[in-house]
């Protein structure tokens, strides 16, 4: 089996080192478009086969796709963070020029391939994906909701002095300043995590979970790439290993949650075919308020993307 990642930086090495560390596939094809970035990327991590025992192979190119013929998994995470002055569109602009070209050069050569997209603004670049690849919708996956999830859990832990191991959640909706964790969804080995943490505290979880992207942004001046790199891979890993777990992911609605086109987060089973399916919980008013909200604001960033006209 072989996986692709397209975009050598920070979110696309990690990942490839994951996938290659974990034995996921066979042969792992790192593409960029920087000059010797992906070849000396790839250079490393072979080297690192010997310590970290993979058996693993793994080759980088520059802005050369035929190598990823036949790939089974494409990952995608070309694209350019958001500079200070940058407005919404010229974000969305800039990048879904980006992960069309990278799209449509990956589906030359492996139309029956599984994109994982990675690149920001999340659900809009997945959406972007999805209409330049001409392929089933089922195969064309944002990578967000697993990392919010990741982070979600990672606060209560925390707060709680407990495994994150322990610990089931769910977060709805699009990758940004509206996602919504569910409380009401949430555990901890099976107890509702209402009973172990006092409402403010959890509060106050919810409200650093959906600025956490930010707070590491602040933090390092740019941002996060473990934990995104790592989901990504285990993304892989799931449909690779036709594991068919329910993991939150940015998907194509088309009527479930009572929307349609567009990519949003809800929970999903990830198998051999990609999304295998949505998972539709039920949601209580003050639930369904913030998804309604976090919903209008990714159709109005689709809106904008139509309108580029890209």
């Amino acid at each position: 089996m072989k996986i692709s990642v397209i975009g050598a930086g920070n979110v696309g090495a990690t990942c490839a080192a994951v996938i290659a560390e974990k034995e996921i596939c066979n042969r792992i094809v790192l593409v960029d478009v920087v000059e010797g970035l992906a070849e000396g990327k790839a250079l490393d991590l072979a080297q690192t086969a010997p310590l970290a025992r993979y058996t693993t192979k793994i080759i980088g190119t520059n802005n050369d796709y035929e190598p990823t013929k036949d790939s089974s998994i494409v990952v995608i995470t070309s694209g350019l963070p958001r500079k200070p002055g940058m407005s919404r569109e010229d974000l969305i602009s800039t990048n879904a020029k980006i992960v069309k070209s990278v799209t449509q050069n990956a589906v030359k050569y492996s139309p029956n391939a599984i994109f994982i997209v990675v690149a920001n603004p999340l659900d809009v670049m997945a959406y972007t994906a999805f209409m330049s690849s001409k392929i089933s919708p089922k195969k064309v996956i944002g990578m967000a909701g697993m990392l919010d999830t990741a982070r979600y859990k990672s606060f209560i832990a925390n707060e709680i002095g407990c495994s994150s191991k322990d610990i089931m959640a769910i977060t709805l909706g699009g990758h940004g300043d509206t996602m919504v964790p569910l409380p009401r969804y949430t555990s901890v080995s099976g107890v509702p995590v209402t009973q172990l943490v006092a409402k403010d505290k959890l509060d106050a979880i919810i409200e650093r979970t959906i600025y956490g992207g930010g707070e590491i942004v602040k933090l390092l001046g740019t941002s996060a790439w473990y934990a995104p790199g790592y989901a990504a891979a285990k993304m892989a890993a799931l449909i690779a290993k036709d594991q068919r777990r329910y993991e939150p992911a940015s998907t194509y609605l088309q009527g479930e949650f009572g929307y349609n086109d567009i990519y949003f987060g809800a929970p999903v089973m990830l198998g051999k075919n990609g999304i295998e399916n949505i998972l539709e919980i039920e949601l209580n008013d003050e639930e369904r308020a913030l998804v309604d909200v976090s919903a209008n604001k990714v159709k109005d960033s689709i809106e904008l993307l139509k309108s580029l006209n890209i």
